[in-house]
C-alpha cells in the first residue's frame, strides 16, 4: 500500500524533508506561472490559447508543491498538470495546425497514450537518459510535427524547429541533474523549469500566430 506522504529524493538539490530543501528547484516554478500570465494575456479573444495558458501556469503550482512537499501525492500534482498539458496541446496541433475534425484529432491525441507507454521502456533501455526517458516520446512528436508541416505551414514548421532545440536543451538539464551532483550540489533541474517554460509558453505561441494569421488579426 503506497504511503502518499512518505518523503521522496529525487532531485540532486534535496538533501532533506524540509519546506525549503530544494530552494532553487522551489522559486523557479514561478516561471511557470509568469509564462502562463503572459500567453493569458497574448492569447486574448482565444478560448484554447487561454485553456493552454491556464495549465502552463497550473504546471508551476503543481511542481512547486512537490518541491515543496516531496512526496508521492505531489508527485501526482507535478506530473498530472504537465501530461494534461501534453494531450491538450496535441489536440490542438492535430485540429488546428493539420486541420483535423474534432474526432479525428481526439483518435491521435488518444493515441499518444500508447505510443508513450509502449516506447518509454525502449528509451529507459538507455541508461544516461535516467527518469528523462519518459519525455523523449513527446520529443519524437514534435520533431515529427515540424517536419509534416514544413510544406504545410513553414512558419509553424521553424516555430516547432525552435521549440525541439529548446526541449532538446531543457531535457539536457534534466538529465545532467544527478550525473552532475557532485560538482554541482545545486544541480541543474531548477535550469529545466526555467527552459521549460520558455518551451511551453513558446508552442503556445507558434500556435496563437498561425491561428491569428487565420483569422486576419
Amino acid at each position: 500500500m503506497t504511503d502518499w506522504l512518505a518523503p521522496v529524493d529525487e532531485y540532486c538539490e534535496r538533501l532533506g524533508p524540509g519546506l525549503w530543501a530544494e530552494p532553487w528547484n522551489l522559486v523557479t516554478n514561478a516561471a511557470f506561472v509568469l509564462a502562463g500570465a503572459v500567453m493569458w494575456h497574448r492569447c486574448r479573444g482565444m478560448p484554447a490559447g487561454r485553456m493552454l495558458a491556464a495549465m502552463l501556469a497550473t504546471i508551476g503550482v503543481g511542481s512547486g508543491l512537490y518541491h515543496a512537499f516531496a512526496n508521492p501525492l505531489t508527485m501526482m500534482m507535478d506530473v498530472v498538470p504537465i501530461q494534461v498539458f501534453i494531450l491538450a496541446y496535441l489536440y490542438v496541433a492535430f485540429r488546428d495546425f493539420l486541420g483535423l475534425p474534432r474526432w479525428g484529432a481526439g483518435l491521435l491525441t488518444a493515441a499518444f497514450l500508447p505510443y508513450a507507454a509502449l516506447t518509454v521502456p525502449l528509451w529507459a533501455r538507455l541508461d544516461w537518459l535516467g527518469s528523462s526517458a519518459g519525455y523523449v516520446p513527446v520529443l519524437v512528436v514534435m520533431v515529427v510535427f515540424a517536419g509534416v508541416m514544413a510544406g504545410r505551414a513553414p512558419a509553424v514548421a521553424r516555430g516547432l524547429a525552435g521549440a525541439v532545440a529548446i526541449f532538446g536543451v531543457s531535457l539536457t538539464f534534466r538529465t545532467l541533474d544527478e550525473p552532475l551532483c557532485a560538482s554541482l550540489p545545486g544541480g541543474t533541474h531548477f535550469l529545466w523549469h526555467l527552459a521549460n517554460a520558455v518551451l511551453l509558453a513558446w508552442l503556445i505561441e507558434v500556435w496563437r500566430r498561425q491561428r491569428a494569421s487565420e483569422l486576419g488579426r
